[in-house]
């Protein structure tokens, strides 16, 4: 039976240590998803067996400031509980993501529109240049915290921490390829690469319905894993895929 605990955590003072501790407790067996609370000092942790809080707090143990003790009436049943994300709508949840992509497509179609009709590699690119620019700068406000939460799930940063810099520098890198036209065919097949290994993660998150949360616009929104993730990343590897074709 699937059951969700809440602990108190001490010590965490910024968005870096909240993606620690996420990342440091969703490591553990028997621990399916980790959610942290930052304002209030609080970890939820969905389990698929009851896990000791000595496991727990040992895997917090090379970073001692941090302190998990337990709070009393924690577990329930996962299907009885409720947070605060449960209680959003979906635009409530989804709205930084709504917003940015109706920014750039607004921007790309206005691009693509010339008194000769409408240009769509010219609105694709100029969508791609927006995108990679937009969500790499919001990753760079934090890098840290961005590779400790892309840890928690893509399956080349899991093994090596550093790829989570690489990536939001790929990003950065891809945005100003996009928007100076750099060599069309290198670019969609670095992106085309990059995107497809990215989206591995998020669809074994999803389909395991694990709770993690999103780093897509870094740690600066509270955005949870799910399909909007898939789509995001697929309507990427898709635009690169037509890009090459038509090119």
């Amino acid at each position: 039976m699937n059951m969700k605990h809440t602990y108190n955590v001490t010590g965490m003072t910024c968005a870096g240590c909240q993606y620690k501790v996420q990342h440091l407790l969703s490591q553990v067996d028997h621990v399916t998803g980790a959610e942290v609370d930052l304002e209030h000092g609080k970890v939820t942790l969905n389990m698929d067996q009851h896990v000791n809080t000595t496991d727990l707090q040992a895997a917090l143990k090379e970073y001692p400031k941090y302190q998990l003790t337990e709070e009393k009436s924690a577990a329930m049943p996962m299907n009885m509980a409720m947070d605060d994300t449960d209680k959003r709508t979906w635009f409530e949840t989804y709205k930084p993501i709504v917003i940015i992509f109706a920014y750039i497509l607004t921007v790309s179609i206005i691009a693509g529109s010339t008194i000769l009709g409408f240009d769509e590699r010219v609105a694709m690119r100029v969508f791609m240049a927006g995108f990679f620019l937009v969500f790499s700068f919001f990753k760079m406000l934090d890098l840290d915290a961005f590779a400790d939460s892309y840890a928690m799930y893509d399956v080349v940063a899991r093994k090596f921490k550093g790829w989570g810099y690489i990536y939001a520098l790929l990003e950065l890198t891809l945005g100003i390829a996009y928007a100076t036209n750099f060599n069309p065919v290198i670019t969609n097949v670095v992106t085309l690469v990059v995107m497809s290994v990215s989206i591995i993660g998020v669809l074994k998150t999803v389909l395991n319905k694990q709770s993690i949360q999103c780093a897509c616009l870094g740690a600066v929104f509270n955005l949870p894993m799910s399909t909007v993730t898939i789509i995001e990343d697929g309507l990427m590897i898709i635009m690169s895929a037509l890009m090459l074709f038509m090119s």
